[in-house]
């Protein structure tokens, strides 16, 4: 199980999703055509989910400029003329590359829409289950979320505040003492002002945070009225409890000892998925199956008690769920049942009976 099991990646699927937003995008769409969409959309359970988001998005455009869509082509071909040798002809160009310069515009507002008005900006960041995207903002800040994430940016001229509302996200902010940086995820405040930390909602009041540059402050969140007012207590409440985390500290809400220093392999272990990885250190299966239920729409359930304390270990793709079962049918005495309705149960292999003669 030492491996790293790949599988198809969510760009080429968001990049075919969009070309198929294009091509349906006509009121003279064939039979054809049609079946050979249906066809692809049962090829994979993330073609769907791509399909709607992408041309939910599409239609958000549509909205949002006046322009008709053959214009917006043009523009792109306009661009593509002056970068490649001249087509043998506009109609052929458009035909072969319409398509795919939609997909790049869709794939560049997937992050969601966003407006800046004198500094300021507001705007919602989102994942689907499976999907990781990666955004600068207004303040050139990174920003990574992870699988299943939705966020919000509230910027202004005197602070830059982000309130994580699900999911697991990777912050590189920006430095500027005089603009500090909040996010607010659940129970939790992690005030920054030029350093890198990952932060991940469990719930409300377990929340997580690994620091890999820099300091950060963490404390208590406060109630809406005074949330946007970072000096001020609670009302009826004691001093704020504060504390400060410094590289290589996690900070654990949930924990009675919230806070503890991680090694350097834990830190990139925690932070595998920027790249599409995963990583288990000989953890429970409970736990691994139920961190790998976040990277995919099918649920996998361990149906015998007895084997919830086996230990994994290795390193695979999120996502690629196959492989990982693969892997440990063959690593571990259980076995997979799988029903109609994307349930996988996993359950200890019963044992060979003795042949009676």
């Amino acid at each position: 199980m030492s491996g790293v099991l790949k599988f198809r990646s969510l760009a080429e699927v968001e990049e075919e999703a969009a070309a198929w937003v294009w091509r349906l995008d006509d009121d003279g769409v064939s039979p054809q055509l049609r079946a050979e969409f249906e066809q692809w959309l049962v090829r994979d359970p993330r073609h769907r989910r791509a399909f709607e988001e992408l041309g939910g998005i599409w239609q958000s455009l549509d909205d949002l400029a006046e322009a008709k869509r053959d214009e917006r082509v043009a523009t792109f071909t306009a661009h593509e003329r002056r970068l490649h040798a001249k087509p043998t002809s506009a109609h052929g160009w458009l035909r072969r590359w319409a398509p795919w310069a939609v997909a790049a515009s869709l794939l560049l507002v997937i992050g969601g829409l966003s407006w800046y008005q004198r500094g300021n900006e507001s705007r919602t960041l989102a994942t689907a289950v499976g999907q990781r995207l990666s955004a600068t903002l207004a303040d050139s800040s990174v920003v990574q979320l992870n699988t299943n994430t939705i966020l919000e940016t509230h910027f202004s001229k005197d602070r830059r505040d982000i309130w994580l509302k699900k999911g697991e996200a990777s912050f590189k902010v920006a430095h500027n003492a005089n603009r500090p940086f909040y996010v607010h995820a659940g129970n939790t405040v992690v005030r920054a002002v030029g350093t890198a930390f990952n932060v991940r909602l469990h719930d409300a009041r377990d929340v997580e945070v690994i620091v890999t540059e820099g300091v950060v402050e963490v404390a208590p969140q406060r109630d809406a009225a005074t949330a946007a007012d970072p000096g001020a207590a609670p009302p009826g409440s004691g001093p704020m409890l504060r504390r400060d985390l410094t590289a290589g500290e996690r900070f654990d809400a949930s924990s009675v000892t919230p806070v503890r220093r991680v090694t350097p392999t834990t830190v990139s272990d925690t932070l595998a998925w920027h790249e599409g990885a995963i990583i288990f250190d000989g953890v429970p299966l409970a736990r691994a199956i139920a961190e790998l239920n976040r990277y995919t729409d099918t649920r996998l359930v361990v149906a015998d008690a007895d084997i919830d304390d086996l230990k994994v270990g290795g390193r695979f793709r999120t996502g690629d769920i196959d492989g990982f079962l693969e892997a440990l049918t063959k690593a571990f005495p259980v076995t997979i049942r799988r029903t109609s309705d994307h349930l996988v149960y996993i359950q200890a292999r019963a044992p060979v009976q003795p042949v009676r003669r």
